[in-house]
């Protein structure tokens, strides 16, 4: 299903931020500093995306800063799952104590 307006204004939305953001070479972590603000406009046509509302690889061929970002989420949720930073109080954490 094609992406309604206001779908494609969020996608070139992210496009453009992340243009800016590379452009200027930020890496991987100042990117996701930096569009902190941009999560929600993102998950939104993700959930879109997994109800079948729209096609996400759509956009992503699209907008391919969007991608970009796209992977930087998928990269760092990934990494959040694997344990990556459980010290930091994100992912899986280990715990030593058997009473929990």
């Amino acid at each position: 299903m094609p992406a309604t307006a206001e779908q494609l204004r969020i996608a070139e939305a992210i496009e453009m931020k992340m243009r800016q953001l590379l452009g200027a070479g930020c890496n991987d972590v100042e990117i996701l500093a930096e569009m902190f603000d941009d999560m929600p406009g993102f998950k939104l046509l993700l959930d879109s995306s997994q109800r079948g509302e729209i096609d996400l690889n759509e956009l992503c061929d699209r907008f391919p800063s969007f991608y970009r970002y796209s992977k930087i989420l998928e990269n760092f949720a990934d990494a959040m799952q694997a344990g990556a930073f459980a010290d930091l109080g994100f992912g899986k954490r280990q715990s030593n104590d058997s009473t929990h």
